[in-house]
């Protein structure tokens, strides 16, 4: 019997491949019955993600949870909140720090977000997938820096509470604020706490949180830029393409589609994208 892992390989290639297991191969139908525990427990449907992807990482949270098969960890997971717990913030694990490649938020700030704002004085944002906050409030900063006197809008959305929650507290580490917070930017944009460097109220205001999943919720329209950033790797050829597709129609005419410095939308053209420079495209018609 094919894995799921060999079935998208397949089903994306034509041919059947070989994507590098050892040990024995989950199986499509363990993966079915995986997904539909998973989608009853914490409401995210894992068939959209990538096979290979999936297993390797299905395959750590298993052996970690001392069980070698996927069906009796789905029983695991029903029965244990703890180990549920553990699912659900592996799953949504996020990695962020202020200006992640800061050569590209430096086009951002030099290059897109100027043409933007000649064409609106008022820019609305979406950073989806915003992790703990620091990409939406990053954007933020630079639109203050850019327009000071604008009435810009950044939704930020995310499918973890607690990642949101983060972004909500706007507190960070140093490690977080990472090397593109500069000392100005430090004293200009936050305050430091016991707990750590705080985004000053001027920049919080102008970011809202919400809990958004981009597989199976309706999408927010009327934006001048969208980021989505190094999220959409893990997604199916499918489900990435119909995610391009919605934010396109999200984003006004001419607004900007800026997504991961690993990615890139190969049949842009198709979808209704025109590349600008690496990173950046622009929605065409």
């Amino acid at each position: 019997m094919k894995s799921f892992g060999e079935i998208q390989k397949e089903n994306s290639s034509g041919q059947p491949g070989y994507v590098g297991y050892t040990e024995a191969r989950i199986s499509q139908i363990e993966f079915d019955f995986f997904s539909r525990k998973i989608l009853e427990l914490i409401g995210v449907d894992l068939r959209s993600y990538k096979g290979a992807l999936m297993e390797r990482r299905l395959r750590a949270l298993m052996s970690k949870a001392n069980v070698d098969n996927l069906t009796s960890y789905a029983h695991l997971l029903q029965r244990d909140p703890a180990r549920l717990e553990e699912f659900r913030n592996w799953f949504t694990i996020n990695v962020s720090e202020f200006f992640r490649n800061p050569d590209k938020f430096a086009e951002l700030s030099t290059s897109i977000l100027p043409g933007l704002l000649k064409a609106n004085p008022d820019i609305r944002v979406w950073s989806a997938g915003c992790a703990n906050g620091s990409e939406p409030y990053s954007v933020a900063i630079i639109l203050k820096e850019l327009a000071p006197r604008g009435h810009h809008q950044v939704l930020a959305t995310d499918i973890d509470p607690e990642a949101l929650a983060a972004g909500v507290r706007g507190v960070y580490s140093e490690r977080e604020l990472g090397p593109g917070v500069s000392e100005e930017r430090r004293r200009k944009f936050f305050e430091m706490t016991p707990d750590g460097f705080r985004v000053k109220n001027d920049i919080r205001r102008m970011v809202r949180f919400q809990e958004h999943d981009l597989l199976r919720d309706p999408y927010p329209a009327g934006f001048d830029l969208i980021l989505c950033r190094n999220v959409v790797i893990y997604f199916t050829e499918t489900a990435r393409d119909e995610v391009f597709s919605k934010f396109r129609q999200s984003l006004k005419p001419g607004g900007v589609l800026f997504i991961g410095a690993t990615e890139s939308i190969l049949n842009a053209r198709e979808i209704g994208f025109e590349m600008i420079s690496p990173f950046f495209y622009r929605r065409s018609g």
